[in-house]
């Protein structure tokens, strides 16, 4: 079935279907997880990466499952993803009315993951510029992390292809993040993301109030109050090769104004005591 999911984008991307009968043969030979993994694909207009993605991220381990939570994309991408889900049962598709946030589109894939039984749960962008070929070492971080980040701060992380005033404007919402909140970690901004199922009953993520990007830095600062663990793996950032950004300037004002927010008024969180890895 796998190779059914490049077949349909064929006409698409005759480039990225190479790429991908490429990436059958050299997914690293690391033992699979015993683990049911969900990765969500929050998606809008993203027709041209969604099939040949997905395919990408089902042939790193069976075990892995995808839920693409679409925002009722003109393009077509929930018909295309709906397509090719009869013929790949590990391939899930969520419709939502409209363009409703990246925050609520992470929550609705974190209660289907939970609703169904799965016990570990990823995040990632939907425009290849988080490599699937991360989720092996991601996988095997949360045997010791309670969650994992995709890192583009770490020794070995970075970015690829940015202009200078998107990598210092990165640079700088995470040193802002940083500071208010009283994060160690490095990408408070990333993601690329993995959490035990544990986390996502633990940290109350229903009660955030932020909708956009602010989101991944309170999350990161509930996992942390609340007494988990973070771990952040190198990856290299790629830019986008197909399709349009969603970032829009509001959402970056946005985010700022949260990270505020939850620093001067921290909403309650639930007390927990750090119970030993299983």
């Amino acid at each position: 079935m796998l190779l059914r999911l490049a077949l349909v984008s064929w006409d698409r991307t005759p480039a990225q279907f190479r790429r991908y009968g490429e990436v059958l043969q050299t997914v690293a030979a690391t033992p699979p997880t015993t683990k049911r993994v969900l990765v969500v694909l929050p998606t809008y207009n993203e027709a041209d990466n969604v099939i040949l993605l997905s395919g990408e991220v089902l042939a790193q381990d069976p075990a892995i499952h995808v839920l693409v939570v679409d925002d009722n994309s003109p393009d077509g991408t929930a018909e295309l993803v709906a397509a090719t889900a009869g013929d790949e049962s590990r391939l899930h598709l969520l419709r939502r009315p409209g363009k409703l946030g990246l925050g609520t589109a992470y929550l609705a894939g974190f209660r289907y993951g939970l609703e169904n039984g799965f016990d570990r749960i990823f995040t990632m962008d939907c425009d290849f510029s988080h490599n699937p070929k991360y989720l092996g070492r991601m996988l095997q971080a949360l045997d010791s992390h309670d969650m994992v980040i995709g890192s583009r701060y770490v020794p070995g992380g970075g970015i690829e292809n940015w202009p200078w005033h998107r990598r210092l404007l990165s640079a700088f919402a995470n040193f802002y993040a940083r500071t208010l909140l009283r994060l160690k970690v490095r990408d408070c901004t990333a993601g690329y993301r993995g959490y035990r199922r544990e986390v996502l009953e633990s940290v109350e993520p229903f009660q955030i109030r932020s909708s956009g990007y602010s989101f991944l830095e309170e999350m990161a600062w509930r996992v942390t109050r609340c007494g988990f663990s973070i771990g952040e793996i190198p990856i290299i950032f790629e830019q986008r090769k197909a399709g349009a950004s969603k970032i829009e300037s509001s959402e970056i004002y946005l985010a700022a104004w949260y990270v505020l927010a939850t620093a001067l008024h921290p909403p309650p969180l639930p007390h927990r005591k750090r119970d030993t890895l299983d």
